[in-house]
């Protein structure tokens, strides 16, 4: 096990999808968000290219693989999380379909080839730059909750660039962006179609939304039931519960 883990570093499971995972409290673990996120995308089940822009330590990608047989490429700009992500995806064995490319999202199109791609998911740094209080969090997690290296917009426009015409981006967000979201999506030929707002509980504001597009789509967003995360007794809801553990629930 010592070669595959380095420093404070875990090997997690993904109990759902029967893999494993690398993370490290001081560097970057994974949130519920980019597991709802890798759920509520629209796949092909068969055959494509898929990439995953800010990636971090490759979460979306490993639990695409169990949804898709689809080509998967990660984006992440640091390059201690890279590192993390490429030895998750040897563990798994799944290097023939999910690789990682260490880069800046904003750069990454003309590499990786414009308008190629059928599926691009993203979950970008949610606070703005100068929302940066915590100045004892590790800079591992400053750059990736924090638009310090990559803005909303920009992240959008790297999307957008990447999928071809009919192809279909989806993002994780939170709710008070959502006008900025929508706008940036529509400026940059992504038409919303599907929006999911996401709960902590019953009677609670939706803290979280998941919002798919399709590159020069007709206007007809639908809006999907609300998802609630945890029920009176503060325990998963059935469906996250499902969602997280599977079968295994």
């Amino acid at each position: 096990m010592e070669q595959w883990l380095k420093d404070d570093e875990r090997l997690d499971y993904l109990l759902a999808e029967d893999l494993r995972i690398i993370q490290s409290p001081s560097v970057f673990s994974f949130s519920l968000d980019a597991v709802l996120l890798s759920r509520f995308v629209s796949v092909p089940l068969q055959r494509g290219n898929i990439v995953d822009l800010c990636s971090g330590n490759g979460v979306i990608p490993l639990f695409l693989s169990a949804r898709t047989k689809a080509n998967l490429i990660g984006v992440e700009i640091q390059e201690r999380l890279y590192d993390m992500a490429v030895r998750s995806i040897k563990y798994n064995k799944l290097e023939q379909q999910i690789s990682m490319v260490h880069g800046d999202v904003k750069e990454v199109p003309p590499t990786l080839g414009i308008e190629k791609y059928d599926v691009v998911t993203c979950n970008p740094p949610y606070f703005t730059a100068n929302e940066l209080s915590d100045k004892n969090a590790s800079e591992h997690y400053a750059i990736a909750r924090h638009e310090i290296h990559l803005t909303l917009n920009e992240a959008i426009e790297a999307s957008s660039r990447l999928l071809k015409q009919g192809g279909k981006a989806a993002f994780v967000h939170r709710p008070g962006r959502l006008l900025d979201i929508v706008t940036a999506m529509r400026e940059n030929r992504l038409e919303p179609k599907r929006i999911r707002f996401v709960y902590p509980k019953m009677g609670k504001e939706a803290n979280t939304l998941l919002i798919e597009g399709i590159k020069d789509g007709k206007p007809d967003l639908k809006v999907l039931p609300p998802l609630y995360v945890y029920n009176d007794q503060n325990q998963y809801t059935q469906e996250v519960s499902e969602i997280l553990y599977g079968d295994k629930a």
